[in-house]
């Protein structure tokens, strides 16, 4: 396995606009853009439905991205989906190849939060995984073939 990005982080916010300023004008972060993700693509990814990103460099080549759900209320407390709740939401692990570490996830005591396990998102791979404790990972790769793996759409 070989991480193929900087290190980014999921924030789910109520606020977008606020939470952006303090990202770019306290931290130094960079927008970088917005995008709307649909609900066709958030709810079987386990998101929870629909969702507009933005996306914050920092200045270390990591990146913050900003959540704000259209379709469901954030609450405070713990939920079964990473965009329903404030606050750190989920660790996001850029791979050359992520069946590897699907395959190892279970056994590690990971469960998924995407059904399918793998899902197929604008030219590219992911799948949404619980830890241990309950801490949203998220896992991307750029693969367009997917031989005899059975994960994808």
């Amino acid at each position: 396995m070989v991480m193929t990005l900087p290190f980014e982080v999921g924030v789910v916010v109520r606020d977008l606009e606020l939470m952006e300023r303090f990202y770019c004008g306290v931290l130094g972060c960079r927008a970088e853009r917005r995008s709307g993700v649909p609900e066709s693509v958030g709810t079987p990814a386990g998101l929870g439905g629909e969702l507009v990103v933005a996306w914050l460099r920092v200045p270390s080549g990591g990146c913050v991205k900003l959540i704000l759900p259209r379709s469901a209320s954030v609450s405070a407390g713990a939920v079964a989906s990473p965009a329903g709740r404030l606050g750190l939401s989920y660790l996001t692990f850029h791979l050359d190849d992520m069946d590897p570490v699907v395959a190892a996830l279970p056994a590690a005591g990971a469960r998924p939060l995407s059904d399918p396990v793998v899902v197929r998102a604008r030219g590219r791979r992911i799948s949404f995984w619980a830890d241990p404790e309950g801490n949203v990972v998220e896992l991307v790769d750029v693969r367009t073939d997917d031989p005899g793996s059975g994960h994808s759409n």
